[in-house]
């Protein structure tokens, strides 16, 4: 069937559905619209069979859901309406969620209803995002697939399934129909009380905007969005107190203990002050609109506020908020690392390269690398990127601490390496588990392989080296050319993934463990490591790996300096969510020839 996706933006729910519906043959094209003169053109252009709309914040116009069958997914229950539903499924402690497939009609989320999947909702609420990216992702698959099947056996034309339409059976109501309309939740509805409010009740508060729009609030004077709450529950202070920072994150004091806050975003337009190890000069530059760790979002006002550093190997005996986390267990250590949205910013990537190092010097066999559960990777950090002051050049730094990071990876002889994905992963960051010996992923991980889509960006990360290794020549410059996400079926089978398992996160880790633990047990595992240290032997004599660097970084040093803006335009429309702000006073690109020049003779 022609089915044309209209969906505000080509998120995780639009491309799973796309990778699984275009996986049972059927022929799916994305138009991302914001407009319904671009639904309409979009429309007459693809005369699809069918329309999704798998995440709009607009309603279908009549013009196009008079004449075609147009399917919304809406991550409510039955009955549920409104734009806000998962912020107030956390909010008022749902125990119980879903999705429901609906079609578009004249009242507003109120069409009939092709199908209905509900989910479990855990006592200690995920953040909005997250859920997102779990359950309601694979109850909107579901449903998708169920109401796809109904049309394709012919049950709608020939009138033999009829949906139900959800604005007849409202007045008189229906045992099924659990739902009611909810209305738009208002930064009033999420407003915290320092003085009042439980931690409980602020992780809750801000898990229900996250990622968007945030928990507007003010902190230091200075008022901000706040995301990425965790539980903290050894240090306590004043309410509202700003009490320790660690990583990024800062921690404040709360009635009955305290919360960490990853991530803030400034309400109104303000600056911060670069001047930090490895981020650049001190010159200061407007970051209203970007969402960045706390503490360079705070900046100065943090003067005499204690750092509270946690060692990655600490025991995981109280909650509080850690990146990275390393265990060891029967000869296999566990490096997991969980950053905000997947992106690596150039000092998490060296402390991840530092970690890394440190699994290695143990007494182990096998390490096993976790990236979050929602992402595995994204690669560097565009919004840590754009809210510096030169934004080429520390693009030139973060490219070259994720490279470093790989390096070691890549040169590990003492060790086996596994890469388990969890989560989804893109751009540098689906080529990151490349450099181990074993990639296996959990069904339902969308891959993104490529960089183009960045303004023409060429990408580093030794995706030259790795990426044909695995899938050969031809099929990496497909990948990476195309712009296409992939599913772990397909990357299976063209050897990008060693294997896919597990019906859902916990039993993916569960055999992931298993594997891991056979291996390092394996009778042949000198054998194994010995075949590995000479084909890397072998394929140094042929190619040494600082020649792939090299020259990838000569591409990228056009795409970062060069006279084609292409690559810093893009990421400002991509960080600012397409509205990007006048370019203001910030300083001009620097060549950094000698730092480009002194980087390459690093590797070469």
């Amino acid at each position: 069937m022609r089915i044309l996706f209209l969906t505000s933006a080509h998120n995780s729910l639009s491309q799973r559905l796309w990778v699984e519906l275009g996986a049972l043959g059927h022929e799916i094209r994305v138009c991302v619209v914001a407009t319904d003169e671009a639904m309409i053109a979009a429309v007459s252009r693809k005369s699809p069979e069918l329309i999704i709309a798998p995440m709009l914040k607009i309603a279908i116009p009549e013009e196009v859901w008079s004449r075609h069958l147009c399917l919304i997914v809406h991550p409510g229950i039955n009955g549920d309406r409104g734009p806000s539903s998962l912020d107030w499924a956390i909010a008022n402690h749902e125990k119980i969620w879903g999705v429901t497939i609906l079609e578009a009609a004249d009242e507003f989320d109120a069409g009939p209803i092709w199908a209905s999947h509900e989910f479990a909702l855990e006592a200690d609420p995920r953040a909005k995002s997250s859920l997102y990216r779990g359950p309601v992702t694979e109850a909107a698959l579901r449903g998708v697939i169920e109401a796809v099947a109904r049309i394709e056996s012919g049950e709608f034309r020939s009138g033999s399934w009829r949906a139900e339409k959800l604005s007849d059976v409202l007045p008189q109501g229906s045992p099924t129909l659990r739902g009611c309309l909810r209305p738009p939740m208002r930064q009033a509805d999420r407003a915290i009380d320092w003085m009042h409010d439980s931690t409980a009740l602020i992780v809750r508060k801000v898990r229900a905007a996250d990622s968007a729009p945030g928990v507007l609030g003010t902190l230091l004077g200075k008022s901000c969005f706040l995301y990425g709450a965790h539980e903290e529950e050894r240090l306590n202070g004043s309410a509202g107190q700003v009490l320790a920072r660690r990583d990024g994150a800062i921690c404040i004091g709360t009635i009955d203990g305290a919360v960490w806050i990853s991530h803030l975003k400034a309400k109104a337009q303000g600056v911060i002050s670069l001047a930090q190890p490895g981020i650049g000069d001190a010159e200061p530059y407007p970051v209203a609109g970007i969402k960045l760790s706390a503490t360079q979002v705070l900046g100065p006002l943090l003067r005499g506020v204690p750092e509270a550093p946690l060692p990655i190997d600490a025991p995981a005996d109280h909650r509080t908020i850690r990146e990275i986390v390393y265990t060891d267990d029967d000869e296999v250590g566990y490096l997991s690392f969980d950053f905000y949205n997947g992106a690596m910013s150039t000092s998490q990537c060296y402390r991840l390269r530092d970690a890394f190092l440190h699994a290695r010097s143990r007494p182990t066999r096998v390490i096993v690398l976790l990236g979050g559960a929602d992402f595995w990777s994204n690669g560097i950090d565009l919004n840590a990127i754009e809210a510096c002051a030169d934004p080429a050049a520390e693009s030139w730094r973060n490219i070259n601490a994720i490279d470093d990071l790989i390096f070691e990876i890549l040169n590990t002889m003492s060790h086996l390496v596994i890469a388990g994905l969890r989560g989804n992963a893109g751009a540098g960051g689906a080529m990151l588990p490349l450099a181990a010996d074993y990639v296996y992923a959990r069904p339902g991980v969308v891959l993104n392989p490529h960089y183009r889509g960045m303004g023409g960006l060429y990408g580093s990360e030794y995706w030259t080296y790795t990426l044909p290794r695995r899938v050969g020549q031809r099929r990496a410059l497909e990948l990476t050319l195309s712009c296409r996400p992939i599913g772990t079926r397909a990357a299976r089978e063209m050897g990008f993934l060693d294997d896919a398992f597990g019906e859902d996160t916990a039993a993916f880790e569960a055999e992931l463990r298993e594997r891991a633990r056979r291996l390092a047990r394996d009778p042949e595992f000198r054998v194994i490591l010995r075949k590995k240290h000479e084909r890397r032997l072998d394929d140094e004599f042929i190619k040494p790996l600082a020649n792939y660097r090299a020259k990838e970084l000569d591409r990228m040093q056009v795409n970062f300096f060069g006279p084609d803006p292409a690559y810093h335009e893009v990421r400002r429309r991509f960080v600012f969510k397409g509205n990007p702000p006048p370019q203001g006073t910030r300083a001009p690109i620097r060549t950094a020839v000698e730092a480009i020049n002194k980087s390459l003779e690093a590797v070469s």
